[in-house]
């Protein structure tokens, strides 16, 4: 885009860079994150089981919805914060630290008894659940460095995360050493040198976050709060993912391999729309408490526009691995065909979604969590039913056809909530 049609769209040159330099900073950390996850995924496919394969896919489903969950148990309030003038003080963020430390013990248990019902051998379960208590932690160090504008921590962390995991596989590979028990604790390490890198400063106080706060004083996030978004995650991930449980648990984590195999290719645009609101939801927040709906909603279409691009660019990658490099993705005893259907399926559930996050990031701005969740019911009671009957019916594939039904929904309720909220805001 030229100078001069970046000034005729409203956008002055030195704010058209800031634009790009805040979503490509924004970005920068979520695309090293799932590039790591790609080649990782890569390795597993050509080194393990279908099952242990998998396994792994599945387990990159399980722990994002544990983020997801600690997210809403804690953004809230910190978004809350963030509309008040005066900011959030040292004895709230106390209490979210000392309360970050609960949900992440409660996540690594979680993790590891649905790993451990997928099939996962029980020291490979406990392994796991460890790696899902440690992104745990590290989320809420993420959030919190955007919250307080301080974007290059969460870069740092996502980086050494990335760097940690990929090195960690080599050593295994080159020694001949990969297993996927070999693999849990890699995984687990990664995690954790992750959260070490938002400094040793915050991570004492995280670990020991003194008399400051209490985890008593939860309970009014809890009831003003954090019950309403995380009963609003609980319903847009049976929305969002009711296939892989679905599949995996009846079918077993075989089935979910060819499902995993067809959306490896989709991950980057996956991952980045799941972290792009960490930066965003922070600006709309701050917007909003200024009563400039007009910036929140200016916030709104740069979303959009930068995850478009993104989704654009998975798909040109996307196609150019299968025509030039199909050896790479297509492992021998994968069926080619089907990997196709699942990606085109892919394709369309991510286009959905990639037009429907921003306004449902500006609803969480703006508190409406109440509105959001209840939103969320009709379009997870649709996926869940939906989904499971094509999967008894038509088998795993064409189950995503579920998802599809669902997000669609989804998407025409959450902007039904934007028009409304508009119309009672002017």
């Amino acid at each position: 885009m030229t100078t001069a049609r970046v000034a005729a769209a409203g956008y002055a040159p030195s704010a058209f860079a800031a634009t790009l330099a805040r979503y490509g900073l924004s970005a920068g950390g979520p695309m090293a994150v799932s590039a790591a996850h790609f080649i990782a995924s890569l390795i597993f496919l050509h080194t393990l089981a279908p099952a242990e394969f998998g396994l792994f896919s599945f387990l990159l489903i399980v722990v994002p919805f544990a983020l997801s969950i600690a997210g809403s148990l804690l953004g809230p309030s910190l978004m809350a914060a963030l509309r008040r003038a005066a900011g959030i003080d040292d004895a709230t963020l106390a209490t979210h630290l000392k309360a970050n430390l609960v949900i992440a013990a409660l996540a690594a248990i979680a993790v590891a008894a649905l790993m451990f019902a997928s099939h996962a051998g029980a020291n490979v379960a406990l392994l796991l659940g460890l790696y899902g208590g440690a992104m745990t932690l590290r989320a809420f160090g993420r959030a919190y460095a955007y919250s307080i504008k301080k974007p290059l921590r969460a870069l740092a962390s996502d980086i050494a995360y990335s760097a940690s995991l990929i090195a960690g596989l080599a050593v295994l590979l080159a020694a001949n050493r990969l297993t996927i028990a070999h693999a849990a604790i890699v995984l687990a390490a990664a995690a954790s040198i992750g959260t070490c890198a938002f400094g040793p400063a915050y991570l004492a106080r995280q670990l020991r976050p003194g008399r400051a706060g209490a985890l008593g004083d939860y309970g009014a996030i809890w009831r003003e709060w954090a019950r309403w978004a995380a009963f609003g995650v609980v319903l847009t991930e049976l929305t969002a993912n009711a296939h892989a449980y679905l599949v995996t648990f009846i079918s077993g984590p075989k089935a979910f391999a060819v499902l995993a195999l067809g959306s490896l290719l989709m991950r980057p645009a996956s991952l980045v729309l799941s972290a792009l609101p960490d930066i965003e939801r922070p600006r709309m927040a701050a917007k909003i408490g200024k009563n400039d709906a007009k910036g929140a909603f200016r916030t709104v279409r740069e979303f959009r526009t930068a995850a478009a691009v993104i989704w654009v660019a998975t798909i040109l990658l996307a196609a150019a691995l299968l025509m030039w490099f199909p050896h790479v993705i297509l492992r021998k005893g994968y069926d080619e065909t089907q990997a196709l259907y699942v990606l085109g399926f892919w394709i369309v559930i991510l286009g959905i979604r990639t037009l429907r996050t921003p306004e449902a990031v500006f609803l969480q701005a703006a508190g409406e969590f109440r509105t959001l969740a209840r939103a969320s019911l009709w379009s997870s009671v649709t996926s869940l039913a939906v989904t499971l009957a094509l999967l008894l019916i038509a088998g795993p594939i064409v189950s995503l056809a579920g998802l599809v039904a669902g997000d669609l929904v989804m998407t025409a309720n959450i902007f039904a909530l934007t028009r409304g909220w508009k119309r009672a805001n002017g």
